[in-house]
């Protein structure tokens, strides 16, 4: 293990319980190709300049047919386009919005990945155990607007924050930790990949590999190093945040798993009754350690 970190034991076996049962992860070669090219290098906070070790896109393919064929994928990218980009400005949710909202949680908890995180919440006290009342705990976690920003109305929630991603005073990047918000952006032309985030030239990441830390602008705003779960499903993604956000009380909760062959630290802010943000840094992978 990197630095003696020791893993949690319990999460590490439920994650990776998760982790095998998501059928609808994308395999790395077959579904989508990523070009890794460069290593980025040190950006100040608040600059927004950054050195481009990547002159091609992150993604090089992905198989939208086939992405556009699973619901949750189908759902999930229908609610990405529903998000205004900066936070402050008060988000009108229409009532087309909340049924995409609805329709996306009645996706993804009819998925073996949910059932198994429902499960293990419920045996853990943190989850009412009737279905109906665990898509409305998921709905508050992920979809309830708050207000993010001061001086604004109800402007913000997680899945906008964590999945979406959100600009803070025009100046500064905050989550967009999705591969999917990732490669449409990208596609777009509103991101531009600068290259991985390494520690050294040993921990070189391969095309392969499911976590990455990543460098990049969005919109001419650079985000220095973001973490981010490449090719799996948006069910695996909120089961697991789910999981750990109700496992806990604090403000922050971070902990140490071993996923697959992934050595992760995952990391939760909480707001209020919601999801403030979370996404995975990548400490160390079984082929190396970073």
């Amino acid at each position: 293990m990197a630095r003696g970190q020791q893993a949690n034991q319990e999460l590490t076996e439920v994650f990776n319980q998760l982790w095998r049962l998501d059928t609808n992860r994308l395999r790395p070669g077959t579904d989508y190709n990523i070009s890794l090219q460069g290593r980025a290098g040190y950006v100040a906070q608040g600059s927004n300049y950054a050195r481009d070790r990547a002159s091609a896109p992150l993604f090089s393919h992905v198989n939208e047919e086939k992405l556009k064929k699973i619901e949750t994928y189908a759902h999930f990218i229908n609610l990405l386009d529903n998000y205004e980009m900066s936070t402050g400005v008060s988000e009108t949710v229409t009532s087309e919005e909340l049924k995409e909202n609805k329709l996306f949680i009645d996706a993804i908890v009819e998925t073996d990945v949910m059932k198994c995180a429902h499960d293990y919440l419920v045996r853990k006290g943190q989850s009412p155990s009737d279905p109906a009342q665990f898509k409305r705990q998921l709905f508050d976690i992920w979809f309830r607007l708050y207000h993010r920003d001061r001086s604004g109305g109800e402007d913000s929630c997680g899945f906008e924050h964590v999945f979406v991603g959100e600009t803070k005073f025009g100046h500064e990047i905050t989550g967009l930790h999705n591969w999917v918000q990732f490669y449409l952006q990208e596609k777009h032309g509103n991101i531009d990949y600068k290259g991985y985030k390494a520690r050294d030239n040993k921990d070189t990441p391969d095309e392969d590999d499911h976590v990455l830390n990543l460098q990049f602008s969005w919109k001419g705003l650079v985000k220095p190093i973001g973490g981010s779960f490449i090719g799996v499903s948006p069910e695996f993604e909120v089961a697991l945040f789910t999981i750990i956000f109700l496992m806990s009380t604090e403000k922050m909760t971070s902990v140490k798993v071993k996923v697959d062959e992934y050595m992760l630290e995952l990391v939760v802010y909480r707001h209020g009754r919601s999801i403030g943000t979370s996404y995975p840094k990548l400490l160390s992978s079984n082929n190396r350690d970073l």
